[in-house]
C-alpha cells in the first residue's frame, strides 16, 4: 500500500525552500520521489527528506543564478514576496505572475 499524499502546492505557484536561500515556480510534481538513488544519497542524512511525499520540479533562482531544482514538499513554503521569478524558461510555459502565481499558457494546457 502506498503512503503517498496529495500535493499541497500547485503548478505555477511560487514557493521558496524552507532551509536554503532559493525560490522558484513549480512546473511539475511527482506524487512521490522519482529521481535516482544516487541523487537521493547525495543529500546529507540529517536533512534528507522522506521519499513518500510529493516532490516538485521548480524553475528556481538564488542570488547568483537560475536552475532547475527538485524539492520535497516538506522543504517548501509558499513565497509571499509578490516578486516575479527571473528564470528564463518560465516564459516558455507560463504567463504572469498574475495574482501571485503563474498561469500555464493556453497552448500548454491539457
Amino acid at each position: 500500500m502506498s503512503t503517498s499524499q496529495n500535493a499541497r502546492f500547485f503548478i505555477g505557484q511560487i514557493v521558496r525552500h524552507r532551509l536554503f536561500p532559493f525560490r522558484g515556480v513549480i512546473f511539475d510534481v511527482d506524487p512521490e520521489f522519482d529521481n535516482t538513488e544516487e541523487w537521493y544519497q547525495s543529500i546529507p542524512a540529517d536533512v534528507r527528506p522522506r521519499k513518500d511525499q510529493p516532490f516538485y520540479h521548480l524553475f528556481a533562482e538564488n542570488a547568483d543564478s537560475e536552475y532547475i531544482a527538485y524539492v520535497s514538499e516538506q522543504n517548501l513554503v509558499p513565497d509571499e514576496s509578490g516578486s516575479a521569478v527571473r528564470h528564463p524558461q518560465i516564459a516558455d510555459l507560463f504567463e504572469g505572475p498574475i495574482d501571485g502565481s503563474y498561469r500555464l499558457k493556453e497552448t500548454r494546457r491539457n
